[in-house]
């Protein structure tokens, strides 16, 4: 059984794991095996490999981006490094921040065993080796023009087979003073151990405005035992082959009818069962394409519960669970035909922004305040609310599993629950 959780969405790239004996109740005094105190937020989720923790943080106060490798089995620091290199899109005078709905520090870290990789909003990239090493550092935005996005940008690298894989999926037109010229969206992947572009492969769209945007991660699969890489934005989902980036097919588009110039996509595609699930934006439904593009298996109804404008879904044993930030609900859905399995509301007054983890037979869900809500994934029957943090925490990681341990992150702390 793997044990670890090396990139955002965990082993499987699909937020699930085969993790068993995992905590129902805890508390922040309770069940506790140990907690980590950082200078501040972040929405990246801990990344953990072998005995290291992997996480970033955004010291507002301070203007400061830090890279943190923590123990696994104490919380204590490793090692640290303060990569912020300052640079301020579109001359904007907040180094850690575009707008006050986010911070830079929000990608998830990656690693492969043998490097670790750093990605923050700004663009700063930079790789280590586990003991702390910096191999490289370099800024996207300066090498490759500034980012057109409306909101900070969030997209978590993929180490995968040898190469590391960036997605700049942004509109083809300026925001305010960011992303002079035509800016283009494009897939790019880089030597891991230099840096050095290996290849950069446009992807166009027929999107406009802020629907040419998108915050997700690529996804990495095996398609008829051929590798692919699935990306979603810019009102469709594509494949690409990940030694070359070229496009080997695309499905869409979610966003026909009329054209709607602000579904910027927020959630990840999610694979299983043959298809490929993406979300369209706001209060739209859910859809699974054919992973090869040949057409839709599935959507979900209009209106219903199935649908995420934030979260990605998470996939486990033949089902997806659509955690829905808009509708307040979490749904089981049959991978093969659509069906809905169940769904029930989530407690509380707070949307959940983080992504659903599934693992042991329950779904962890964790809300802006910091409640996570533990169900049983069989029935979506509530099992226990744990709060973990307080009214206006703004919390958005996503919860980790490994080595039978929850990894939560909450404003200021880092815990690691379980036995």
């Amino acid at each position: 059984m793997m044990q670890d959780w090396m990139n955002w969405r965990g082993p499987s790239y699909n937020g699930s794991t085969e993790a068993k004996s995992l905590p129902v109740k805890f508390s922040p005094t309770e069940g506790i095996k140990w907690a980590a105190t950082l200078p501040g937020p972040t929405a990246a989720t801990p990344i953990i490999q072998g005995a290291s923790v992997y996480i970033t943080a955004a010291d507002i106060d301070k203007q400061q981006l830090f890279a943190y490798c923590l123990d696994r089995k104490t919380g204590k620091i490793k090692w640290q490094d303060a990569m912020g290199s300052g640079y301020q899109p579109g001359g904007q005078g907040n180094k850690v921040r575009l707008d006050e709905r986010s911070h830079y520090a929000a990608p998830s870290p990656v690693t492969d065993g043998k490097r670790v990789v750093f990605f923050f909003g700004n663009g700063d990239l930079a790789a280590f080796t586990p003991s702390g090493k910096k191999l490289w550092q370099r800024n996207l935005q300066r090498d490759y023009g500034d980012f057109a996005f409306q909101w900070t940008f969030s997209s978590s690298p993929l180490l995968w087979r040898e190469k590391l894989y960036v997605q700049i999926l942004q509109r083809n037109q300026p925001v305010g003073p960011r992303g002079k010229g035509k800016p283009e969206s494009f897939l790019l992947a880089l030597n891991p151990n230099t840096g050095v572009e290996l290849w950069r492969s446009v992807r166009p769209s027929d999107a406009i405005m802020e629907s040419r945007e998108s915050y997700g991660t690529p996804v990495p699969q095996l398609v008829n035992g051929k590798p692919q890489l699935i990306i979603s934005g810019g009102d469709v989902v594509s494949g690409h082959d990940p030694e070359t980036g070229k496009e080997l097919w695309r499905w869409g588009t979610w966003n026909e009818a009329h054209r709607e110039a602000y579904w910027r996509q927020v959630p990840s595609a999610v694979v299983g069962d043959g298809v490929v699930m993406v979300c369209a934006p706001k209060r739209a439904p859910v859809y699974a394409a054919k992973l090869d593009g040949s057409g839709l298996a599935w959507k979900s109804e209009e209106r219903g519960n199935v649908t995420s404008d934030v979260p990605t879904p998470c996939f486990a044993q033949g089902k997806f669970y659509v955690l829905s930030d808009v509708k307040k609900s979490l749904s089981c859905v049959e991978s093969k035909a659509g069906t809905v399995v169940w769904s029930v509301p989530t407690p509380g007054r707070q949307m959940c922004w983080g992504s659903p983890t599934i693992a042991d037979g329950k779904l962890y869900v964790i809300d802006l305040n910091g409640v996570v809500f533990v169900f049983e994934a069989t029935t979506g029957k509530l099992l226990a609310e744990n709060p973990m943090d307080t009214e206006g925490a703004d919390i958005r990681s996503s919860i980790a599993v490994a080595y039978n341990n929850l990894f939560i992150r909450t404003k200021d702390k880092l815990y690691c629950v379980g036995k």
